[in-house]
């Protein structure tokens, strides 16, 4: 027997900042081979500079992504974090980022994780069961801005809500607040290998649901 491993998201899923092999996708999927003592076969479907409603027209119209769905065992997701880095690019003015502009992509990104969620699982019904859904939840890639903070917060809190028995929520935030200097690659935005492997870890620690 062996499962089939779908990767969504955005750059982090490709493992942007991390040498070949050393996004959290490649560490995910080993470790899921070794805990189910089965072959893991792994799809990346991670595009970098994704953003939630760019994700959601893709699991809408394109073949390739929904198929690759409807065929997992194992979906993750890491979506968000450019939603956050286009608002405060959009938004920053004299006075720092706009909280408007921030509380209007917050909106929206939260709007367009519903629907992506809602795919999710009109594109799994009535197929095989069990699967299992990972939700990487986000760090700050802007520590010093308070306003990002509570964004990432509130985004975090939204998206743990769709926990259950099937869907999973890593909390990343906790073990990147502070550490960014030992977890971020040189461009300070993406994680370097040490923090692939701290959402790999993480990712992992959710357990395998109904899988074993």
């Amino acid at each position: 027997m062996s499962f089939q491993y779908t990767a969504l998201g955005d750059s982090l899923t490709t493992g942007f900042g991390a040498l070949p092999g050393n996004g959290f996708v490649p560490v995910y999927r080993r470790t899921a081979e070794s805990r189910l003592g089965s072959f893991v076969a792994s799809s990346n479907l991670g595009v970098n500079g994704m953003t939630t409603a760019e994700l959601e027209q893709r699991l809408r119209r394109s073949n390739v992504f929904r198929q690759s769905v409807r065929e997992a065992d194992i979906i993750t997701i890491s979506i968000g974090g450019n939603d956050l880095i286009r608002a405060a690019k959009s938004g920053s003015g004299p006075n720092g980022i706009s909280p408007r502009v921030l509380q209007k992509s917050l909106q929206e990104c939260r709007q367009n994780f519903g629907g992506i969620m809602n795919l999710l699982g009109q594109l799994k019904a009535g197929t095989r069961e069990p699967y299992i859904i990972r939700i990487v939840g986000l760090y700050n890639p802007y520590p010093q801005v308070e306003e990002a903070t509570a964004w990432v917060r509130q985004f975090n809190q939204y998206a743990s809500g769709y926990s259950s028995r099937v869907v999973g929520f890593a909390s990343i935030y906790g073990e990147f607040a502070g550490n960014e200097r030992g977890l971020l690659s040189i461009d300070h935005l993406h994680p370097n290998g040490r923090g692939y492997r701290v959402i790999a870890s993480k990712l992992d620690g959710l357990g395998y649901g109904m899988l074993y």
